[in-house]
């Protein structure tokens, strides 16, 4: 994995990250969290979208995606591109800044680029996602892409994927099968913390219900190792599993940003 940083405002900084996980709490101020997001994802924008090459573009879910639509939405030159959502939510965000939408059937040629938020990121830019429940389209538009950016800040950043999302690897499932899932899963993997996902009592009663119409069990399996791309075929050949939240061998770069106001940029061996 190479590593860059650079910060897309102040004067170029320059370092290496050696992949040493930072030694920072992960308590931090809301607004350097945010900051951080946001930084990564007007660098993401910056770099990567091609106003003269790129036709279509997909879009991800989740709080650092907002920060790269308004990025987007400031830049004139890259409104007469196409904007693939992989949410309900990204969708409304994409008509709200007055982006021109399209859907996946309607890109026959396939997407340019597509970039999107992650919950975990180890340094072969192995990914957890979904844990806003949105896994099932993100994979649909990030396979049909050319090129798959991940954006997120420094405290996804993991040198063992499956040691720091505290919710686990989320899997989304049918609800016919969700108790049979849920019981082989547990005896596959004993040790590891298997729950339905509920709703918060503020939003709704029961369990999450996602935009597919199907349920989400979270899989708290502790440090994966080497063993996510693994993990993933043994859980998606369930029938009945709709989708795993382990997206491996897909990113070519991920963009962090830093509570030093810098961006790590980690690319593809």
């Amino acid at each position: 994995m190479r590593c860059l940083s650079s910060h897309p405002i102040t004067p170029f900084i320059s370092k290496l990250w050696k992949g040493a996980l930072l030694k920072r709490s992960l308590t931090l101020p809301a607004t350097t969290i945010e900051n951080g997001k946001r930084l990564a994802a007007w660098k993401a924008v910056d770099d990567m979208i091609d106003p003269k090459n790129h036709k279509v573009i997909g879009l991800g879910s989740g709080s650092t995606i907002e920060y790269a639509l308004h990025r987007i939405s400031s830049r004139p030159e890259l409104h007469s591109m196409l904007y693939v959502p992989t949410s309900f939510q990204t969708k409304q965000l994409i008509l709200q800044n007055k982006l021109r939408l399209a859907t996946l059937e309607e890109c026959s040629n396939g997407i340019d680029l597509t970039i999107d938020g992650a919950d975990e990121i180890d340094n072969d830019l192995c990914a957890i996602k979904g844990g806003g429940g949105c896994l099932f389209q993100e994979r649909l538009v990030a396979q049909a892409s050319e090129e798959f950016v991940i954006i997120a800040d420094e405290r996804k950043k993991s040198n063992n994927l499956g040691s720091k999302y505290a919710r686990g690897i989320p899997v989304e499932i049918v609800p016919m099968a969700i108790t049979s899932i849920q019981r082989i899963l547990t005896n596959r993997y004993t040790q590891a913390n298997i729950q339905l996902r509920m709703a918060t009592p503020t939003d709704k009663a029961g369990p999450v219900i996602t935009d597919n119409g199907n349920l989400l069990l979270d899989c708290h399996l502790g440090p994966l190792g080497r063993q996510a791309a693994t993990i993933y075929q043994d859980i998606k050949l369930l029938s009945g599993v709709v989708e795993v939240g382990l997206f491996c061998g897909m990113a070519k770069k991920a963009y962090f940003g830093n509570l030093d106001g810098t961006v790590d940029i980690w690319t593809k061996n």
